[in-house]
């Protein structure tokens, strides 16, 4: 019993090997299999050239065009304040928004006139008194005469009191004329600190205006941007240049999305120490709507705005999606054989969108905008919108 349990399982491992070695040597064997190499299905784009314009975005809070501190140039009492010297109420050029009481300035005025009236007598006095002198000597004397008694020295000075006279006169004249105080310009009036019988000082600003002929937005633009703009960077003594880059511009107001149209009137003179930007002033005629040439609401002051600016036009450009640019200026195009190639190109703007191509694209080229894990130059692909539809659960 003991022996039967000790060769049972060499009996059994036996077996097995044996076993083993018939399956090997009489088995049918199995070949590999090759899986047969299927090219990558890639999505692409027709190269087209067309005139494209760049469009350069910025963004800016409109200004007026000139802002200003309303100051008189006389002291006195306020006897009248214009209807229209309010918060946003409008004005027109060479009206009147406040009159100064005029009293002690017409006083002022009788004055004057009076010294006037004075020196001018004591003038008269003197050149009669000189040219009798002047005659006694001739009849009497011998020699020159002496400018003492020619009366020289009493004629300058009376001479010098009528001119000091004069000038006292039109001091009171035109501080007279300046107790109205009227608007230089068309405008707004942004704020105001004064009212009727209230006692102003000369220097003290009472009021805030600023113009409505057109508005201003100054809008940085990046340095490398400069190169799609024609922009008037005009040097000293210069010509007046034509009018600058059409813009145009977009806000929300009212709850509605408006347009204004615009030109790039200037470019300011330095550019910005911390941003490297360069600043540059749109100009937008008629900003309220005065001529009721349209119905958009008013470019208020303050509003801020999206801007588009024109650019220059680059000749037979070609656009394409952001997505087809490969290490900065490569692009895979796809031949006629389908067949895969990496081309170098110019790259005139690579955008967040798109990239404009100038040169190293043929029109009619098929550029490939699938992102692919192993590119060799001459490979095989298959072309998406050359293949036909997959059924649902087919794979690709």
């Amino acid at each position: 019993m003991k022996i039967i349990r000790f060769l049972l399982p060499i009996f059994v491992v036996a077996l097995g090997v044996a076993g083993s070695a018939l399956l090997v040597k009489f088995g049918k064997k199995t070949e590999p299999e090759e899986t047969p190499f299927v090219p990558p299905l890639v999505e692409v784009v027709l190269a087209v050239a067309q005139d494209y314009q760049f469009r350069i975005h910025a963004q800016g809070s409109v200004t007026a065009r000139t802002e200003f501190d309303l100051i008189p140039e006389v002291s006195g009492k306020v006897v009248r304040v214009s209807p229209s010297l309010i918060a946003g109420g409008f004005f027109e050029k060479d009206d009147e928004l406040v009159a100064i009481e005029t009293r002690d300035f017409e006083l002022g005025v009788i004055g004057a006139k009076s010294q006037l009236a004075q020196a001018s007598a004591l003038l008269a006095r003197e050149e009669a008194e000189a040219s009798v002198a002047m005659k006694e000597w001739k009849e009497l004397g011998s020699g020159a005469a002496s400018p003492l008694l020619k009366r020289e020295p009493q004629l300058a000075q009376a001479r010098a009191a009528v001119r000091a006279a004069e000038a006292a006169l039109e001091q009171s004249n035109r501080d007279l004329a300046r107790c109205i105080l009227r608007a230089p310009f068309a405008g707004r009036v942004e704020r105001r600190s004064v009212a009727a019988g209230q006692v102003i000082s000369r220097g003290a600003p009472i009021a805030r205006l600023y113009a409505v002929d057109f508005a201003e937005v100054r809008l940085p633009l990046p340095a490398e941007e400069l190169a799609f703009l024609d922009l008037p960077l005009a040097f000293r003594g210069e010509a007046k240049q034509s009018a600058g880059p059409a813009v145009t511009l977009r806000a929300n107001f009212a709850g509605k999305r408006h347009e204004w149209r615009g030109r790039i009137a200037r470019t300011e003179g330095r550019i910005g120490v911390r941003n490297r930007m360069i600043y540059a002033v749109v100009q937008v005629d008629d900003p309220y709507g005065r001529t009721g040439a349209s119905d958009r609401p008013p470019l208020a002051v303050g509003l801020y705005v999206d801007c588009e600016i024109e650019g220059k036009i680059e000749r037979n450009a070609i656009a394409l999606p952001r997505r087809a640019l490969r290490n900065k200026n490569e692009l895979w195009v796809i031949d006629d054989e389908k067949k895969l190639f990496v081309r170098p190109v110019e790259v005139l703007r690579a955008g967040r969108d798109e990239v404009i191509v100038g040169s190293g694209l043929e029109a009619g080229d098929r550029v490939c905008v699938s992102s692919l894990d192993a590119v060799v130059n001459g490979m095989s692909t298959r072309i998406a919108e050359e293949e036909p539809a997959l059924k649902d659960g087919e794979p690709k």
